[in-house]
């Protein structure tokens, strides 16, 4: 036998399939060519939001007026009317990314998301509470925050039950989602006719209108809890070796999971704050992250992050310009987009479902 056959090995067997520390590496890599995509569309579409509107400029002078240079008139519309808007869609969407991402990897099913478990929804009714009783903007966060620990609240009484058991969680959610919503639009048939307006166009989910005051409170408070998301990124991934693996190497499994969910009532909740109860995002963004990069790290949790900001600020920019009916509010967008994926998603669950009975 010659060498050339001696050194010939079958293509399956054990030598020829990649190691794992090979397979780690080309996601790291795949994540990284992602994530350097995402910053250079959302970098285009940061341009295109600064430079459209009612006044149009230059995309050199807009991103110029962005960092303050230029002649003062086009300063003041960069950063007085637009970037406000276009940062607090890129903030929310990347709250709501990351919440979404948390709760799936936390509950391990692709319907768990602060959109369809009432999270966002008890976060436009305290929102919606706060504009009633004639609060300051400032307090908006603080609103919302409030409204998303009552709906957790409720979710946990209605749903938390002999352990935890992910369909009735979200069709309980579901519920609390509906009857919140409800609530908000009782609060707007009676609210007086000038605020009536500004609490409809919240329940829709809109960045319009978003002042400075409202993005540093709100993305202020996302900062730290983007960062707490990331502290419990080495938590989660214990997690996902199951309970007793997790037990067995001194993680408190109850008291992190509990940590995982605050942390993401409280991204979701902000985000709702700035923007209303956008649906799709926090739904949809995990998988397309898990779909192109892989398995889930602290790397695809950043990409879900940008991804989201991406979405939002890219549907808000459909909503602007692309659609016949000028003046959407970007949660029409969204909504439009999210109803089918979740269809799809309970579909494809019911099925999984049915096929584990069998």
């Amino acid at each position: 036998m010659t060498d050339l056959a001696r050194d010939e090995k079958p293509l399956g067997s054990p030598s020829s399939s990649p190691s794992p520390a090979s397979r780690r590496g080309r996601t790291v890599r795949r994540t990284q060519l992602l994530a350097l995509a995402g910053l250079v569309v959302l970098g285009a579409l940061v341009t295109v939001s600064v430079a459209n509107g009612d006044m149009p400029l230059p995309p050199a002078d807009a991103v110029q007026g962005l960092f303050g240079i230029g002649d003062s008139a086009t300063v003041l519309v960069v950063q007085e009317f637009r970037a406000p808007r276009m940062v607090a869609a890129i903030v929310a969407g990347a709250g709501l990314a990351v919440a979404g991402a948390l709760l799936q990897r936390l509950f391990r099913n692709p319907l768990a998301s602060p959109d369809v478990m009432g999270v966002t929804g008890g976060a436009s009714f305290g929102a919606v509470a706060m504009l009633a009783a004639g609060a300051s903007q400032a307090l908006m966060p603080l609103a919302a925050l409030g409204g998303g620990l009552l709906a957790a609240v409720l979710l946990g009484v209605f749903g938390w039950r002999a352990g935890v058991s992910v369909t009735r969680l979200v069709l309980v959610g579901l519920a609390v989602q509906a009857g919140l919503s409800a609530a908000v639009s009782f609060m707007v048939v009676r609210f007086p006719t000038e605020l009536a307006g500004s609490a409809l166009q919240w329940t829709t989910g809109s960045v319009y209108g978003r002042t400075w005051t409202e993005v540093w409170s709100a993305g202020g408070a996302m900062a730290v809890a983007l960062l707490a998301a990331f502290v419990l990124q080495r938590r989660l991934a214990v997690l996902d070796l199951g309970d007793d693996s997790a037990g067995a190497l001194g993680l408190r499994t109850h008291t992190a999971r509990l940590q995982i969910l605050v942390v993401a009532i409280v991204l979701a909740s902000l985000a709702a704050a700035l923007t209303g109860p956008v649906a799709f995002v926090a739904l949809a963004v995990p998988h397309m992250v898990r779909f192109l990069a892989g398995p889930p790290t602290a790397g695809t949790l950043a990409l879900s992050g940008l991804a989201g900001a991406v979405l939002l600020l890219a549907s808000d920019l459909v909503a602007q310009y692309l659609l016949p009916v000028g003046g959407l509010p970007v949660g029409v967008v969204t909504a439009t987009l999210g109803a089918p994926w979740l269809l799809v998603l309970m579909i494809r669950q019911s099925s999984s479902v049915n096929r584990s009975v069998r």
